[in-house]
C-alpha cells in the first residue's frame, strides 16, 4: 500500500554514500513469486536482529545478535502453509519465533512457532469468528502480536493477543457510551468505526500525514490502548482502554471556538492531545495536556493572516511531483477544505517536530479553479512544518533530517530495492530490503541528520523532496 510521507527535507551531496551497511546476505527470490515476503525485525528483549525471508516453498531464517554479526541460518519447509501470507511475528519466552500465516479470506490462522535448536516447527490454527466478528486491524509490539477486531452487531471492540502460542482474548463494550456527529444526532459506536476504520499509530516513530488524517487512531501504551475518535468536529472522544484490568475510561477535548467548523482532527504524543480544527477562512491549533486536560498552545489563524509559528513554506505537492510553493494562507485554506485534514507530532532528543495540512480523500479526484491560484487538483495535498521545544514554545530552528528523511531520500533512488522494512534499533533506523540486482538482503543504518563523511567535501545543497514513495506492508 502506498504511503504518503509529508516533511521538508535537507539533503546533503553524499547522502547515498554515507549511509552504514550492517549486513548483506545472499537470497535467490523469483520475481514472479508472488507469496515472496520478508520481515526484518529485532526481538526486543535480547536485542538479536531477524530475518524471515518466505517464498511458497520455504522460509529461510536468520539471526543476528545485537551487534549485527550472523549467528544462524535456518531454512524450514512452508509444509501445510502454502498459499498464505505472513501477517506478523512474536517472540516466546524461550526466544524462539512465532509467524503468523494467514489464509486468503482470513478465516483461519496457523501460528507457526519455530523451534530453532532443534529445527523444527509445530503449528497452531487460530480461527477467527468471522461470521460475528471482522478484523479492524492487526500489529505487532512488545514482542507481542495482536489483532483488532469488531463485533459485526454488538458495540465491542475485542483485542487478541498472542504470546506463547496462546490468544488471549479481551472485550470491550462501548454500548453505555453516548457518541454525537456534528449535527448532535446520537449515532452508534458500530457507526463510527464502520465509516472510519482505526488507524493503529506506532508511538515511536514518525507518522506520516496520511496515516494522522484518519478520524480514528489507536496508539498502545504499554499495557494501555488509547482510542482517539474525531468523528465530531467539534471534540474529540478518547478512550483509555485498560488491557490488563478490562476497563474502559472516557475523556472529552472540545475543539478550538471556530465558528462554523467542517473538518478536526487530533493526534495523540507524549502524554499531549494535538487538534486542528478548521473552516475555508481559519484554522486553529490546540495543544491540552492529556492528563489534566491543561490547554498548553491554542493558536487560531486567519486567511488573510501569516503563519508565523511555521518552519517550511506552505507546500502543495501532487502524488510523486516536486512540491510547489503556496504564497498565501487563503490558498492553503482553500486547498485544505477539500482534503481530509490531519496533523502529526515526532518527539525527538531536542524537540517536536508537527506537520500539519491534508491529504486528498480517496472519492475526490476533480478539479476547480481558484482565483489566487489557478486549477486545484483534488489528488494533490498541502502541508507546512513546526518546531515546538520542551517547553511547548514554537520556535524558528532550522530542522535537519530525519533518520526516515534520509530513508526515503536513499529509497526514491534505489528502484530495484523491494520488501523494505524499517525500525528503530538502539539509537538510530535499520532500513532492510531486498536488491534484486545483487540478489541480497542488505540493512543498512541511518541517522538523524546531515550525512557528512567528507568534512572537507560538506556543500549542503538545500533543496525540498517530496517523501512519497511506496512501502509494501508485510
Amino acid at each position: 500500500m502506498k504511503k504518503l510521507l509529508f516533511l521538508s527535507l535537507f539533503i546533503c551531496k553524499s547522502v547515498l554514500f554515507g549511509q552504514t551497511v550492517l549486513a548483506s546476505f545472499p537470497l535467490d527470490l523469483k520475481k514472479t513469486d508472488e507469496y515472496n515476503q520478508i520481515l526484518n525485525v529485532e526481538n526486543t528483549q535480547t536485542h538479536d536482529v531477524f530475518v524471515f525471508a518466505a517464498t511458497n516453498e520455504n522460509i529461510n531464517i536468520l539471526k543476528y545478535n545485537n551487534a549485527l554479526f550472523l549467528n544462524d541460518q535456518y531454512l524450514f519447509p512452508k509444509t501445510n502453509l502454502e498459499n498464505r501470507s505472513l501477517i506478523g511475528y512474536s517472540f516466546g519466552e524461550d526466544q524462539n519465533p512465532n509467524l503468523y500465516w494467514a489464509s486468503e479470506d482470513f478465516k483461519d490462522i496457523i501460528v507457526a512457532k519455530y523451534y530453532l535448536e532443534t529445527k523444527t516447527v509445530k503449528l497452531l490454527k487460530f480461527n477467527f469468528p468471522f461470521s460475528t466478528q471482522y478484523i479492524v486491524n492487526f500489529f505487532q509490539e512488545n514482542n507481542a502480536f495482536y489483532i483488532l477486531s469488531k463485533h459485526k452487531t454488538d458495540q465491542t471492540l475485542i483485542f487478541y493477543i498472542f504470546k506463547n502460542g496462546k490468544a488471549e482474548e479481551k472485550e470491550f463494550n462501548f454500548s453505555s457510551f453516548v457518541f454525537q456527529n456534528k449535527n448532535t444526532q446520537f449515532v452508534t459506536f458500530n457507526k463510527i468505526i464502520d465509516e472510519n476504520p482505526i488507524e493503529k499509530i506506532e508511538i515511536d516513530n514518525f507518522t506520516p500525514l496520511d496515516k494522522s488524517a484518519e478520524k480514528n487512531k489507536a496508539y498502545l501504551i504499554k499495557n494501555h490502548l488509547i482510542l482517539t475518535l474525531d468523528h465530531n468536529p467539534k471534540k474529540t472522544q478518547v478512550f483509555d482502554l485498560d488491557i490488563e484490568n478490562h476497563t474502559i475510561n472516557e475523556k472529552s477535548f472540545a475543539q478550538s471556538a471556530i465558528e462554523n467548523i467542517n473538518k478536526s482532527n487530533s493526534f495523540f504524543n507524549d502524554n499531549k492531545l494535538y487538534q486542528i480544527s478548521a473552516n475555508k477562512y481559519a484554522f486553529a491549533i490546540a495543544i491540552k495536556d492529556y492528563n489534566s486536560g491543561q490547554t498548553l498552545k491554542d493558536i487560531k489563524v486567519l486567511k488573510n493572516d501569516t503563519i508565523k509559528f511555521k518552519t517550511s513554506p506552505l507546500l502543495l505537492q501532487n502524488d510523486g511531483r516536486k512540491p510547489i510553493e503556496l504564497k498565501k494562507t487563503s490558498q492553503f485554506l482553500n486547498h485544505l477544505s477539500f482534503l481530509n485534514i490531519g496533523l502529526s507530532a515526532f518527539k525527538n532528543k531536542q524537540n517536536t517536530l508537527v506537520t500539519i495540512g491534508g491529504t486528498p480523500k480517496t472519492e475526490d479526484f476533480y478539479q476547480y479553479y481558484d482565483g489566487d491560484f489557478g486549477l486545484i487538483d483534488h489528488t494533490e495535498s498541502v502541508y507546512f512544518e513546526s518546531i515546538l521545544n520542551n517547553n511547548t514554545d514554537f520556535i524558528k530552528d532550522e530542522q535537519q533530517p530525519l533518520a526516515i528523511d534520509n530513508i526515503y531520500y536513499f529509497l526514491s533512488l534505489q528502484k530495484k530495492a523491494a520488501f523494505q522494512n524499517i525500525f528503530k534499533f538502539k539509537d538510530y533506523y535499520i532500513l532492510g530490503y531486498y536488491d534484486f540486482d545483487s540478489k541480497q538482503f542488505i540493512m543498512r543504518k541511518f541517522t538523524d541528520g546531515f550525512i557528512q563523511p567528507d568534512i572537507t567535501n560538506s556543500i549542503i545543497n538545500k533543496a525540498i523532496f517530496s517523501r512519497s514513495f511506496p512501502v509494501e506492508k508485510p
